[in-house]
């Protein structure tokens, strides 16, 4: 039984180092390439998450709060994008304004516009530390997605070239002369 415990601790102890060698440390995860939902992945300072993708349908109750607009047609579906955004550093930080959504084939979508007085839309602002998007205590934050929806239409054909991505800009970093493109590959 010892000789079992032991093979197997090596075998663990082998994986382990195996996996920490192919990671790079000086890669920021997101930028570059896509990472999956639900994971925390900064650009600008900011922390992005992506909790959920779902197509929506204003004809039925839950999705009536989040958009209240036109039909999007019979050629065309609605997708919520639902993200939570924070400053988790030590000084102010605006948030990203730029969001398209890439399809396999490089065409890419521009989130609808929504109204400010809609509780649940993403609007950029400047955080201050320790403050997120949804605020917390909002109808968005407290809702069943705990999130801030990006609103996509999207044509019937293009919402199957998957993978699709959103891609996160950062606001222009005027001391580092870049932005940061974050990608997160959406689960639809």
């Amino acid at each position: 039984m010892g000789r079992r415990r032991a093979t197997a601790a090596c075998l663990l102890a082998t994986a382990a180092s195996l996996g920490l060698s192919a990671c790079d440390p000086s890669e920021k995860a997101g930028v570059g390439e896509s990472r999956r939902e639900g994971l925390d992945l900064s650009a600008g300072g900011i922390d992005y998450n992506v909790f959920l993708t779902r197509q929506l349908n204003p004809r039925v109750v839950p999705d009536k709060a989040y958009y209240k607009g036109p039909d999007p047609g019979k050629d065309a579906n609605l997708y919520g994008v639902f993200l939570q955004a924070c400053n988790n550093g030590e000084k102010p930080l605006p948030t990203a304004e730029q969001f398209s959504v890439v399809d396999n084939q490089g065409n890419k979508f521009e989130p609808m516009e929504l109204p400010k007085d809609n509780a649940f839309a993403y609007h950029p602002t400047r955080l201050q530390p320790d403050q997120c998007i949804p605020e917390a205590g909002s109808v968005a934050q407290l809702g069943p997605t705990a999130a801030s929806l990006l609103l996509f239409k999207l044509p019937l054909a293009n919402s199957e070239n998957r993978p699709l991505d959103l891609e996160i800009e950062s606001p222009y970093d005027v001391a580092k002369a870049k932005r940061e493109t974050l990608k997160v590959e959406l689960d639809l």
